[in-house]
Order: structure tokens, then C-alpha cells, then sequence
């Protein structure tokens, strides 16, 4: 394979998670008795453009169809992420009734849903249908397609560039990465800005949260990636924000090449944080997949212990990180029973790979489990809060990236 940017052979792998499934394949109970489709989960690092990257197996229709169940709005913390943002970039760009904000990735609302409120026109760009639909019922203008350079040239054409385009964990998720990228610049207005979120490659491998891979996102980012990235496209980073959400993020500003405005000095602080980390050096990558294995070991040695001690472990969160983790584990429902979801796209289906049972909130806490394992460790405080009354009275809350604890 060469890399998805810049061309050049992948020669330098990261990690190797093994075969799983799709991470957002939930199954209903008459899919556990057909075949389930397997994808290698591999990571090369381009050591020309220092991308890090999946090999191409998983085709993004099948990846994000018409049964999408992954909702934005489940997260009442990212929700309030999501206002603050809006009440921000709002009125640090001026917005107003003659702005026009187009979000691509729009998912079920959550965000537009805030500029609607405030009456400043905006268009979601969103393929899959079943969180399309959640937005329009919100009052969201949704185009169900896949965003790249041809789309944005017909929005160019019909007069819908725009003064700010959002991206929020979608440019993880794009399979042509230098596509995508080009489509920003040509949707966006000669003064436009463009923001986008992703989790930091520097976190990910500070605190090995190797869980946060799966066929769902393409790419890995690091700055010093988005930066070539950017150029090739004739755009650049102006401006950049760390955030605390999904383990450590980056929100990107970015605007035209030939933008007048000068780069904020963040710009700078992060790519000598990059440098100090060894981002372009190939030894940061190597021995990423032995840390992998101590947690996925840790993780076993405490679910065995735990039942042969007469503990009932189930788990919170149905998520896509807690699939990667309970496949690569190869855990089932005789050490972990149950997975509690919020979302009732979920409820009633079971985990892709792994099998276990998902169930609302009220059938775990009527199953009265004794440890109760958080699987999406990044709202880990939220999920604390909602149910600790509710699971608490009898159940002890963990967490398993990097490695298991209490909370």
C-alpha cells in the first residue's frame, strides 16, 4: 500500500490489531446467524509525510450506511462542547443572518442545531440516513451525501460557499484524505475560515489509546501531517486549540494560503510540542504494539480474576473504541455479559465480533452487576455522574485504557 497522501510505500508499521469487524456493525439477533464480515485493523506511519494511516480494506459505504448508529446528541457533554464552540466561533467571526455555515459530517443535529437557533443560515452535509433524518426533524437543512471536491465545486457554483466550514472527528473518517481536503478549499470564501477537531496522534500514543483505531477512521493525525496536508490543497493552519474532548484533541483553524491574516503563535507551540515528541522520528512508533498487548493482557487478567472470584462484570457504553478493545482482547459474553447503551439504536442488538448483549440503562440496573467497565473512558466523569445513583448503590465503576482502574 502507499500512503493515502503523499504516495510514498508504507514500509513502517505501527500497530496490528489482528481481523475484526466494522466497529459501528451493531446485529440484531437474526444477524448471529449469518456470516459476519472480518477486516485486517493495521496501521503503517508514512515516514515521507509521517501520515499514520489504516491499510485499505473497508469501503466507506459499507462503513457508513443507512443504519449508521453512532448519534451525536447521547453525549450531554458533547452537546454542551458543541454550544460553547458555537458561542464562540460566533462571535469570533461576526456571524449573522447574511453568514452562511456549512458543517460537513453533521450527524443527527447536534451542532447546527445551534446556529438554526440563532438564525444564521447553515447547511449539514451528512450521507448516512438514519442520523439525517434526526437532524431534519431538528429543523437542520441536510444534503445525504459523501463531501469531497466534486460536491464542493456544485455548492461553489450555486452560490453556497461559506464564511465558516466545521468539521468536527470527520477528517479521521475520509478515505481520500487530499479529496476532502480540496473540497474545503473550493466550498470555502476568499476570507472563510474552516475548523477542525481530531484526536492528536500525540495523545493517542502518550497514553495508548490504541482503542481509538478501527476501519472507520482512515487516518491518524498529527499537525505535522495536517500541515502538508493543508499545503498541498492551498490552505494552512492559522490557528489551533488543544481540547480535553476524546482523550486529546486539536482543533484546527485554517483559512486560504493566501489569507492575509497572520498565524497565531499556537501554530508554532504545537509544532515544537510535535518536535520535542519525536513526531518525525521512526523509534516514537516502534514498540506502540507492546503497550497494545500489556492492556489487552491486563484487561484479561482482571475479567478472569474477576469470575473466579464470583464478580459480574458488565459493561457502560456500546461504543466503536470499546468494540476495538473487546475484539483485539477476543472477549465474550462468558467473561463480560452485557454492555449498558443510552442510545436506542443500540438497545437490543449485540456487539459486532464480540456478540454481547446490549441493554438499556433500567435492564442493567435491574441485573445489579458488581464492577460496571466504562468503555468510553473519555466521558468517563459524565457517565459517573448520570449513573451513580442508578448503578452505584451496589457496583463499582472501571475504566481499562491503558490499563485497568477504579474510579
Amino acid at each position: 500500500m502507499n500512503c493515502r497522501h503523499c504516495g510514498e510505500p508504507l514500509t513502517l508499521p505501527f500497530v496490528d490489531l489482528g481481523f475484526a469487524p466494522p466497529s459501528n456493525a451493531y446485529l440484531t439477533a437474526d444477524d448471529l446467524t449469518r456470516p459476519e464480515g472480518y477486516y485486517p485493523l493495521k496501521l503503517f506511519v508514512c515516514t515521507d509525510c509521517w501520515l499514520v494511516q489504516t491499510e485499505d480494506y473497508a469501503a466507506r459505504e459499507a462503513l457508513f450506511d443507512a443504519d449508521y448508529a453512532y448519534f451525536s446528541s447521547t453525549s450531554e457533554s458533547w452537546l454542551a462542547h458543541a454550544r460553547r464552540y458555537v458561542s464562540s466561533i460566533t462571535e469570533d467571526l461576526s456571524l449573522d443572518r447574511d453568514s452562511f455555515v456549512i458543517e460537513v459530517a453533521s450527524n443527527d443535529g447536534y451542532l447546527l442545531r445551534n446556529f438554526v437557533s440563532d438564525g444564521v443560515p447553515c447547511l449539514g452535509i451528512e450521507p448516512t440516513a438514519s442520523t439525517a433524518a434526526a437532524a431534519e426533524k431538528l429543523g437542520v437543512p441536510v444534503l445525504r451525501e459523501f463531501f469531497g471536491a466534486a460536491l464542493a465545486r456544485d455548492l461553489a457554483e450555486r452560490g453556497q460557499r461559506a464564511d465558516l466550514i466545521i468539521g468536527n472527528n470527520v477528517f479521521a473518517h475520509v478515505p481520500d484524505v487530499n479529496d476532502f481536503t480540496l473540497g474545503l478549499k473550493i466550498a470555502l470564501k476568499p476570507t472563510g475560515t474552516i475548523t477542525l477537531e481530531f484526536p492528536h496522534l500525540v495523545c493517542l500514543i502518550d497514553e495508548g489509546q490504541f482503542d481509538t483505531i478501527y476501519h472507520e477512521h482512515f487516518s491518524y493525525f498529527s499537525l505535522l501531517a495536517v500541515d502538508r496536508i493543508f499545503a498541498k490543497a492551498g490552505l494552512r493552519v492559522c490557528r489551533i486549540e488543544q481540547l480535553p474532548t476524546h482523550g486529546g484533541s486539536l482543533r484546527v483553524y485554517g483559512c486560504h494560503a493566501d489569507d492575509p491574516r497572520a498565524d497565531d503563535a499556537s501554530v508554532a507551540r504545537i509544532r515544537a510540542l510535535e518536535s520535542e515528541r519525536g513526531m518525525e522520528k521512526r523509534e516514537t512508533y516502534q514498540g506502540f504494539q507492546s503497550r497494545v498487548n500489556k492492556t489487552k493482557d491486563g484487561l484479561l487478567r482482571f475479567l478472569i480474576d474477576s469470575k473466579e472470584a464470583g464478580l459480574a462484570v458488565a459493561a457502560y457504553g456500546a461504543a466503536a473504541k470499546g468494540n476495538t478493545l473487546l475484539n483485539y482482547a477476543g472477549v465474550k459474553p462468558d467473561l463480560l455479559a452485557y454492555v449498558c447503551d443510552f442510545a436506542s439504536s443500540k438497545q437490543g442488538k449485540f456487539m459486532p465480533g464480540s456478540h454481547i448483549p446490549i441493554v438499556s440503562p433500567e435492564e442493567l440496573a435491574q441485573l445489579q452487576p458488581d464492577v460496571v467497565l466504562i468503555l468510553p473512558w473519555n466521558i468517563s466523569e459524565e457517565i459517573v455522574s448520570q449513573h451513580a445513583a442508578t448503578f452505584g448503590k451496589h457496583a463499582r465503576f472501571a475504566v481499562a485504557v491503558p490499563e485497568v482502574r477504579y474510579l
